[in-house]
């Protein structure tokens, strides 16, 4: 018989044990026969197999759809506001969306963007090459996924400052003082949904080789998406392709940094760009965990989980679980790992749909560095985003490198 969860005598983490990375590190050093603890919000797993179980359980529903309520959000006026995206939906809508828009985000798809990710690359080295010196988060990973963006979109290069306006401006929900910043974030949805709204009546008379006239165009047995559910696909872009980009990219960097052996290899063998993009995302995966919450009462391993059970999953710790990956504390982008993939792109029914676009980015962006940025080193203290975020990497990041490539 299932002993409820509460009743459990199992270890508490909290946020008092200091950084994430002291967390984690704790959470690690766990007796192997722990696999669950209690947390601030409910509970936590870290090990790879109960990760992987929890994310591909439908019944462990996704809370992005309730970060406001997580985060102690009560102005009503925000809360109705929130609609259904396809990074909360569930069952039979999320199947529908998922269905309609999956063949937009091929990996096909996202090639056709590869010359233009390295043009900006190109463009953000050229500013900063001949002074040998730059704040890599500032200068680069900042900037870097918004023209593409906007190109996958189909928007024109003048609106590029817009949207990279709107899309810091609506990524402070994930922010830990979001409620201080709920005008900010309405009036930036408010404006993007009315600029969306005008391009998607563009592209219906004028269609483009571009994600918006593949998404107006998705169509199967009749279904088709209509106007409300195309603003929320472009939001869905937006939120889930910019910050994890730049701070991926960031994460990175940072990790090459510490290992020059390996960023002078990926310069001299550029074909390791796949392999070393699955590593750094393994080894300092930008999106450390998510959460989930019972849709039902669940029992596992013995455990019962009433219905409305909040469970955070711990993708960076399961990312380094030595019953998963040999020598996993090492980075090596040489490495195999068999057919055991990282889990920073989630797994299950949510797993990322815009993986194909991230993974392309930073395999056009990081060997490209490693040419151009030869010998990086880190040039004085790098100043992390506040642990509380959901997707972590550096606000500032100073480097020196050799200049004039």
């Amino acid at each position: 018989m299932a002993t409820p969860a509460q009743e459990l005598d199992i270890p508490t983490l909290t946020l008092e044990d200091g950084s994430f990375a002291r967390r984690l590190e704790r959470t690690m050093q766990l007796p192997a026969d722990t696999w669950l603890a209690r947390t601030l919000f409910g509970y936590s797993v870290w090990r790879y197999d109960d990760v992987t179980a929890v994310l591909r359980d439908k019944r462990w529903h996704s809370a992005a759809g309730r970060i406001p309520e997580l985060m102690g959000i009560t102005d009503e006026r925000f809360l109705s506001r929130q609609r259904v995206s396809i990074l909360s939906a569930e069952g039979d809508m999320h199947l529908r969306l998922r269905r309609l828009v999956a063949p937009a985000f091929s990996p096909r798809s996202a090639d056709r963007l590869r010359p233009f990710m390295r043009d900006v690359v190109n463009g953000l080295v050229d500013k900063v090459a001949a002074a040998g010196r730059a704040d890599v988060a500032v200068d680069i990973c900042e900037p870097y996924p918004i023209p593409i963006i906007c190109e996958l979109l189909g928007a024109p290069k003048s609106d590029w400052q817009l949207f990279s306006r709107w899309a810091n401006d609506i990524l402070e929900v994930f922010s830990i003082d979001m409620a201080d910043k709920l005008d900010l974030i309405v009036r930036s949805q408010d404006e993007l949904d009315e600029y969306t709204r005008q391009l998607i009546a563009e592209r219906r008379s004028k269609p483009a080789d571009d994600l918006l006239t593949d998404l107006i165009a998705a169509e199967e047995a009749g279904d088709r998406l209509d106007t409300d559910e195309l603003v929320m696909m472009v939001n869905a872009v937006i939120i889930g392709g910019t910050d994890t980009t730049r701070n991926q990219l960031g994460c990175a960097l940072g990790l090459f940094a510490e290992h020059p052996q390996q960023w002078a290899l990926l310069a001299e063998r550029p074909e390791l760009a796949q392999r070393a993009v699955e590593e750094t995302m393994r080894y300092f995966g930008a999106v450390r965990g998510t959460i989930r919450f019972a849709s039902d009462d669940i029992e596992y391993r013995d455990v019962l989980f009433p219905k409305g059970t909040f469970i955070s999953v711990s993708t960076a710790a399961a990312n380094r679980d030595a019953t998963a990956f040999s020598e996993p504390d090492v980075f090596d982008i040489t490495a195999h790992h068999g057919d055991q993939p990282h889990l920073t792109f989630g797994s299950g029914i949510h797993y990322c749909l815009g993986q194909a676009l991230a993974r392309a980015e930073l395999q056009e962006a990081l060997p490209l560095l490693a040419r151009r940025v030869p010998n990086l080193q880190l040039d004085g203290p790098t100043t992390w985003k506040p642990d509380g975020v959901g997707i972590f990497g550096p606000a500032s990041m100073p480097v020196s490198f050799d200049a004039g490539h």
